[in-house]
C-alpha cells in the first residue's frame, strides 16, 4: 500500500518547516530539529483526527524511535507541513505515508501549545491545525512511525486520560474534548 506514494510525499529531516507568529504568518523556516530545542520555537502543525461509523476514533502509538514523545498513544497523525507546502496537502500526505490511509480531510480548528518531553529534553510549542475525517478500514502502519493502532470508544478514552495522562501526547490531552465535541456538533 505504502508504494504509491511519491518521492516529494516522504519526509526528510532536511525539509524545512515554518516558523510562525501567533497568526500563523510564516516568520522563517528551519530544519526540523531547531525548533524544538530551547523551549521551542512556535511552528506549524497538523494533526489528524479520524472517526469510524461508530463514532469511535483512532488511535496510533508513536514508535519509541520517534525523536519525543516516543511510544506515547496519540490521535492518527500529525507532523509539520514543509516550506510551501498547504497545511491540508500535508496532512493527507502524512496521513497516507504513516497509516496507508488516504482520505479527504475537513478542518476543524487550529490552536496554539506548548509541552516539553522529559524523556527527549526538547520541545512542542506548536500551531496545530486541527483536520477531522471519516474511516471505517484497517489501517496499514508503517512501523518506523507507529507502534500500534486501536479505535477507542471516546467517553472510555477521556476517562483513560484523567486515570493514566502520561499513556498520551500532550497535544491529544490538551485537544481531544474539543475535538470530539466539534465532531458531533458536525455528525448532528
Amino acid at each position: 500500500m505504502h508504494d504509491s506514494i511519491v518521492p516529494s510525499e516522504l519526509p526528510v529531516d532536511t525539509d524545512e518547516i515554518v516558523l510562525v507568529d501567533e497568526f500563523d504568518r510564516p516568520v522563517g523556516y528551519s530544519s526540523k530539529l531547531p525548533p524544538h530545542q530551547d523551549g521551542g520555537r512556535l511552528h506549524r502543525a497538523f494533526s489528524v483526527f479520524l472517526f469510524d461509523s461508530q463514532g469511535r476514533v483512532l488511535l496510533q502509538q508513536r514508535a519509541a524511535e520517534k525523536y519525543h514523545f516516543g511510544g506515547l498513544w496519540t490521535n492518527a497523525c500529525c507532523s509539520h507541513p514543509r516550506r510551501d507546502q498547504p497545511v491540508a496537502e500535508a496532512a493527507r500526505a502524512r496521513l497516507r505515508y504513516e497509516l496507508g490511509i488516504d482520505l479527504p480531510l475537513r478542518p476543524l480548528f487550529s490552536f496554539i501549545y506548548r509541552a516539553e518531553d522529559p524523556e527527549s529534553g526538547l520541545t512542542e510549542h506548536e500551531l496545530d491545525h486541527i483536520f477531522i475525517g471519516d474511516f471505517d478500514g484497517t489501517p496499514q502502519p508503517r512501523r518506523t512511525e507507529v507502534a500500534d493502532w486501536e479505535w477507542a470508544d471516546p467517553q472510555a478514552l477521556l476517562r483513560d486520560i484523567l486515570r493514566r495522562p502520561g499513556r498520551y501526547t500532550p497535544w491529544f490531552r490538551l485537544v481531544l474534548d474539543r475535538v470530539l465535541s466539534e465532531f458531533a456538533c458536525r455528525r448532528k
